[in-house]
């Protein structure tokens, strides 16, 4: 499908945002027309009170930088408030319930719950009950607000998505394998380089392979050929890297050499926090082909067009 031929409507029926998997094509072009949208106002300095006397709390169990910011600035933005809910796994074990949090926090005129670190099964337990949204905005299984984001910029750098060759470089992680996911179903062409022991997840190479075209192999030469995208992520993030995943992860480095396969329009993209010299090259990230601080930017109004659809 594509994207510049869709007619958004701006209108989601979907609750929670908790990965890409269950969304379909069209409605993950409506967080990215929303995306557009709200960027087009921020550039013109327009006030978007969407949020208008709405609070957005957070319940995150790990630490975050970009994304907390994005989330707080967005919901600002937008009119809203936002409220950073404590969170520890010491009161869970202390006897929190899942159902009397939500169902609390819901009285309060919550209008959309963000969480962060919050296993696969502790967020399904919160939907199942939760009238309110719940946005998982990272954790180990995916990251979807980063997708919409790095999805988004593509379109902004490349004009389209079906079609455009993205090549994912490195060790797979939750942000690698929503995004993958995300870029299967918009119609983009992936190629995906990894280690044999730190490639994606049996459960996503099987989505992402039934969504559409996608290429698996263990040279990142033959991945990054011919790519209008190079993508790769942090090796460590809360935790440090051993010698043996450094030394299984250092043909993945995403250097000059490497870029020179891909297109010469290519674009490089990172999530960050990056580590200069393990998973990318000074002069790459910090190069001409570098577009890593505009995707940084668009998780702002990526958050706002989440906020915008899901948040009441």
């Amino acid at each position: 499908m594509d994207i510049n031929r869709y007619s958004p409507s701006y209108i989601l029926e979907k609750k929670h945002l908790i990965g890409l998997s269950d969304y379909t094509t069209e409605e993950i072009f409506e967080y990215l027309y929303a995306t557009k949208a709200l960027k087009r106002k921020f550039e013109a300095h327009e006030e978007t009170n969407i949020l208008r006397g709405t609070t957005v709390a957070m319940l995150f169990a790990d630490t975050s930088l970009r994304t907390r910011s994005a989330i707080e600035i967005g919901a600002h933005q937008l009119g809203g408030s936002c409220v950073d809910l404590p969170y520890s796994d010491r009161d869970m074990r202390a006897g929190e319930n899942i159902k009397d949090i939500v169902n609390v926090i819901s009285r309060y005129g919550v209008g959309a719950l963000v969480t962060r670190g919050i296993n696969k099964k502790l967020l399904n337990d919160f939907t199942a009950i939760s009238s309110m949204p719940i946005i998982n905005s990272h954790n180990e299984d995916c990251a979807p607000i980063q997708a919409i984001s790095d999805l988004f910029t593509i379109w902004e750098k490349k004009g389209e998505l079906a079609g455009v060759k993205l090549s994912v470089i490195g060790k797979a992680t939750a942000v690698t394998s929503s995004f993958v996911i995300g870029a299967v179903k918009c119609g983009m062409d992936v190629s995906v380089a990894s280690p044999a022991r730190y490639g994606m997840k049996r459960e996503n190479v099987e989505a992402a392979e039934q969504m559409g075209k996608i290429y698996f192999t263990d040279n990142p030469i033959e991945a990054a050929r011919d790519a209008d995208v190079v993508y790769t992520n942090a090796y460590r993030y809360h935790t440090a890297i051993t010698e043996e995943e450094k030394e299984a992860l250092a043909p993945y480095r995403v250097d000059a050499g490497l870029m020179s396969y891909s297109m010469h329009n290519s674009v490089f993209m990172h999530p960050l926090p990056a580590t200069r010299g393990l998973e990318v090259t000074t002069d790459v990230i910090d190069g001409k082909h570098s577009i890593v601080y505009d995707q940084g930017e668009n998780r702002l109004h990526a958050v706002k067009a989440i906020f915008t659809l899901l948040a009441k």
